[in-house]
Parts: C-alpha cells; structure tokens; sequence
C-alpha cells in the first residue's frame, strides 16, 4: 500500500508542478494603457521594432505610419516602407477607436471601404505602453502575436527603450522574436 501512496503522492506533485508551470507560462490578458488622446497620436510614429509578419515582409528599412484626423472625425493611416530595390511603397487605411473617446483600444483596416462592414478586415490595434509625452508606443493586439514600437524620431535614446522592453517582457512578450527595424535618411 505504500508505494502505491508514494506513486500517488508523486503523481499529484507532478500534477501541481504541471498546472503551476503551464500557469506561469499562460501570459495575463493583455493590459492597454488607461487612456488615449486620439488627436495627440496624430503625426508621423516610425517603426523601431517589430515582430515580423506577413504583410511587412517586403519592407527593408524606412517604415513608417502617419496618422491624421480626417474632417469628417475619422482617422486616416499612411504607412510606408522602403523595398529592397529602394522603392518606397505606400498603403492607406482607417483606424477607428473601438470604446469611449479614450479608449486606447483601435482597429485598422487597410481593405477597400466598400468592405469596411465586414468584421474580419479590421485587425486590433492596442495601445499597451506610452510614454507621457507621446514619444514612444508599443502597440499590439490580444493574441500578442503583433507587435510594434514605434518612435517619432528615427533613433530613440536607449535607455528609455531598454526600459520599454523590460515593461514589454512583464507583459508577457517574447523578446527573442522582436526584430529592429533600419532607419536611415
């Protein structure tokens, strides 16, 4: 009867340490910042940082997202990158903020507007870390499976990055996978 208790006992350890490693790996959800001024955030962000991903592929260097409130209340984003052969390709979209006035949770959408009713061509777009002077951002989503930190400088003083990716990793981000993105004039 004894083993048997100590295999038992040695199982449900085993269970316990399982449960509490799964647990410590399993991220919180993601957390935004408390609050964000829409109309601040205008401006030209460029890229620093980002996971790589499918639809930025093509980019080497020069990346860059410039947003603009329209007359109309939305909110334009122009995005460019430069290519490989020096070219710097463009593509326009809409952001709209999903909550109240200050809500830092957005969506973007870079399909034709004619498709704007579809749910599935709005990506999420969260703001998670922003400095008070709105000089530095970390945008994701959800699922943390994008990530961006963008600049409104081409070079960003590297403690304050540093201090970013330290945030950034209490979040549950990989660090491993961000890739810095080359700026140059």
């Amino acid at each position: 009867m004894k083993p048997l208790l100590t295999l038992a006992t040695s199982f449900a350890l085993s269970c316990v340490a399982v449960n509490s490693a799964l647990a410590a790996e399993s991220p919180q959800p993601l957390q935004t910042i408390q609050s964000l001024d829409v109309p601040r955030y205008m401006g030209t962000w460029f890229e620093v940082a980002k996971y790589p991903n499918r639809f930025q592929k093509q980019c080497v260097a020069n990346t860059s997202a410039a947003y603009s409130l329209q007359k109309d209340g939305k909110v334009k984003v122009l995005n460019r990158c430069q290519l490989a052969n020096r070219d710097m390709e463009e593509v326009e979209g809409q952001v709209r903020q999903t909550g109240g006035l200050k809500s830092p949770k957005l969506e973007v959408r870079f399909a034709p507007a004619w498709l704007s009713w579809l749910p599935m061509v709005w990506g999420d777009y969260w703001v998670i870390d922003l400095d008070p002077e709105y000089q530095l951002v970390a945008v994701s989503e959800p699922k943390r499976e994008f990530l961006w930190v963008l600049s409104r400088t081409q070079q960003v003083n590297p403690a304050k990055y540093e201090a970013l990716l330290q945030r950034l990793k209490a979040k549950g981000f990989d660090l491993n996978k961000l890739e810095l993105s080359p700026q140059t004039n």
